[in-house]
């Protein structure tokens, strides 16, 4: 495993819609490089951010268009102006929210065919030719999902939903333009992105991102890859992904995801994940795979079925896989979040490639002295957090517990004189866990209406922001403080 998780770090929790900032979601400007200084002067090394894919409607980064395409929702248009692809003047009266920023991209890009320096039409020309393995399928996808309504592939035209090879080829031709602008969204936010990315590590700041173990149905991936999933001959779902009843849901979770095709998968050397990871590598410094004892053994359900109750484990070649992936590309930094049913197995592929798990102090206080999310039981090949972005905010849990468990946490934390609040920031960062993230949320001590999602729900969800006045000049030279004082600078 790659050195970066080895060493003694600190890491906040924040996705990029979180930032502050002027639009109707954080991201990709000044606001972004102003949180990585905010880190660099904490001693933080880690900013860990969900998944970057262009969302749905109900705005979950972990149910995307593409498992390769970034989102054009976190795009700077400031960045555009300064190029001079775009007139601060420019605006789109007729489109509301994101439609607008996607109205003023298409703007930008034939502010960019007019004026651009040769140097960035060579740049656009070779990101189209290297990105091609993707990015051809995916504009043609958005952009026939744009004809077509937003619909769902599956709704579409028998020809278009069959990939028909006459009318993909006439598709092309007609759409080259719209085709053509959502390949420069995907130039622009690349480029964003990874100018951020440089920025961030020449401050000694490693990104952390998140990769979905299963991709949405409506997808570019399954539209164009029927045989890498599980589907009947029409190309609709036999079984779907989730979870069993668990801590979060008693009916367990029905993800709706569809599930792969393993043995196909295995007879092509697994090509779609090595070159789904090709992009993850690309954008990231370490990368968490979501549901990682999906790839020991997931959850299948009868794709009738309204809950995820009756399902079924299947088994999955998750050591074939990583180890394609390692024969490409050597040591991955790879988390495995490794929360939930957890086997012996599935903790014997983690610990067969070095992976660290994830420890959620949420989960330790019971009366189990065993209780894996104990700090007493850690390894110090582990990322520990307060919580996660699926959990409650520390500060929200705290009130919803009861005093019994309070007195416990007290106790187990040595009756601490700080509040348990930050008795856990404290613990966490304490920890033998190489790695400790805490969500911006628990660093500014706020409740449970700052939660960023509540798993089993569709409404309310990923819209949580920060504003810099919340983040007190005390805060933050505590948090500081804390980093030095263990280690984790």
């Amino acid at each position: 495993m790659n050195d970066i998780l080895k060493k003694r770090r600190a890491g906040i929790l924040l996705h990029i819609t979180s930032l502050p900032g002027s639009g109707s979601q954080g991201d990709l400007g000044q606001e972004a490089y102003h949180f990585v200084k905010f880190l660099h002067d904490s001693g933080v090394s880690v900013w860990q951010v969900l998944p970057l894919g262009m969302t749905h409607a109900d705005g979950s980064p972990y149910q995307c268009l593409s498992a390769h395409a970034g989102n054009p929702a976190l795009i700077n248009l400031d960045w555009l102006v300064t190029q001079g692809w775009l007139q601060r003047s420019d605006k789109c009266d007729e489109c509301p929210g994101h439609h607008e920023k996607s109205c003023l991209i298409t703007k930008a890009y034939f502010g960019f065919l007019e004026c651009a320096e040769q140097q960035d039409k060579e740049g656009f020309t070779q990101f189209c030719q290297e990105k091609a393995f993707w990015l051809d399928d995916f504009a043609l996808f958005l952009a026939l999902r744009i004809e077509f309504n937003q619909q769902c592939w599956n709704q579409w035209p028998e020809h278009f939903k069959e990939r028909d090879e006459k009318a993909i080829k006439e598709a092309r031709r007609r759409l080259k333009t719209q085709i053509e602008c959502i390949q420069f969204e995907q130039y622009v936010f690349f480029r964003q992105w990874l100018e951020l990315k440089a920025y961030a590590n020449q401050h000694g700041v490693s990104l952390f991102g998140d990769i979905p173990i299963f991709v949405s149905y409506d997808s570019a991936d399954v539209w164009t890859h029927r045989d890498v999933f599980k589907l009947d001959k029409t190309g609709e779902m036999l079984v779907v992904a989730g979870v069993p009843p668990d801590y979060f849901s008693e009916t367990g979770q029905r993800w709706g995801n569809p599930h792969y095709n393993w043995t196909y998968l295995k007879k092509t050397g697994f090509h779609w994940w090595v070159k789904r990871m090709k992009t993850q590598i690309e954008l990231f410094d370490i990368i968490r795979i979501d549901h990682f004892r999906g790839l020991e053994a997931a959850w299948e359900i009868p794709a009738n079925e309204d809950t995820a109750i009756n399902g079924i484990w299947v088994k999955a070649p998750g050591k074939a896989l990583l180890n394609a992936l390692k024969a490409e590309y050597g040591s991955i930094p790879l988390v495995a979040e490794d929360l939930g049913i957890i086997t012996p197995e599935v903790e014997a592929l983690r610990d067969e490639f070095d992976l660290p798990g994830m420890k959620i102090l949420q989960f330790a206080f019971g009366d189990d002295p065993g209780n894996p999310y104990l700090p007493d039981n850690y390894e110090k090949n582990c990322v520990v957090y307060t919580g996660t972005h699926d959990n409650d905010t520390t500060l929200g849990w705290l009130q919803g517990i009861s005093d019994d468990q309070k007195n416990y946490i007290y106790n187990y934390l040595g009756n601490p004189t700080l509040s348990l609040h930050c008795a856990l920031i404290h613990a966490a960062l304490a920890s033998v866990a190489n790695l400790a993230v805490i969500p911006m949320q628990d660093i500014l001590e706020l409740g449970s209406e700052h939660r960023m999602n509540t798993p089993g729900t569709t409404q309310g969800n990923w819209k949580w922001r920060f504003q810099w006045d919340q983040l007190s000049d005390k805060r933050a030279v505590r948090f500081a403080y804390l980093v030095g004082l263990f280690n984790r600078k």
